[in-house]
């Protein structure tokens, strides 16, 4: 199965989450998307050595700019019990979602099969769920979200963006 692609439509699905603040545990559709940009980013496991440091660094994406998730296969309560035992992660301000049998990741073509686990994939997605960025990394490659935020202000900008586009600076002309 291939990658999700840019202008694909995201896919529907069922997840349990567990909110920032409290760890309350919840479930959510793909209709809970709609209406806001979401920055939606897959990672292998919990309790592994590289997922902290980026989940931790999501958090540079602000509420108001995009909804972002944390998306592995394991269930809600090793999130829960992730995010207790590892202070990198306890007080983070995004969701995390519970990937269970993989089948969102199965959805949107970012399963390692030799491992069975997520791929480092991250997904930007507007109002209407249209994928409008869409990358993956290898297993043992982190990402820079600092570079997620700003292609998300650069998508969100509505102009022609050069490379290095920051908010403020002039479209392409």
């Amino acid at each position: 199965e291939s990658m999700l692609g840019v202008n694909e439509t995201f896919p529907e699905f069922v997840m349990n989450i567990v909110k920032p603040n409290g760890n309350q545990m919840t479930s959510i559709t793909e209709e809970d998307l709609e209406g806001s940009w979401s920055v939606i980013y897959f990672y292998p496991k919990d309790f592994t050595f590289i997922c902290p440091t980026e989940i931790a660094e999501f958090d540079c994406i602000p509420e108001e700019d995009a909804r972002v998730i944390g998306i592995s296969g394991d269930n809600e309560f090793c999130k829960v019990a992730w995010k207790e035992s590892n202070a990198m992660i306890g007080d983070i301000n995004h969701e995390l979602g519970a990937d269970c049998g993989l089948v969102l990741a199965n959805d949107c073509g970012v399963i390692d099969h030799d491992e069975q686990v997520a791929l480092r994939a991250t997904f930007i997605l507007d109002e209407n769920l249209t994928v409008k960025y869409a990358q993956a990394n290898a297993l043992d490659t982190g990402r820079n979200a600092n570079e997620v935020l700003r292609t998300l202000h650069a998508l969100k900008a509505g102009g022609l963006t050069g490379c290095s586009w920051n908010p403020g600076e002039e479209f392409v002309a």
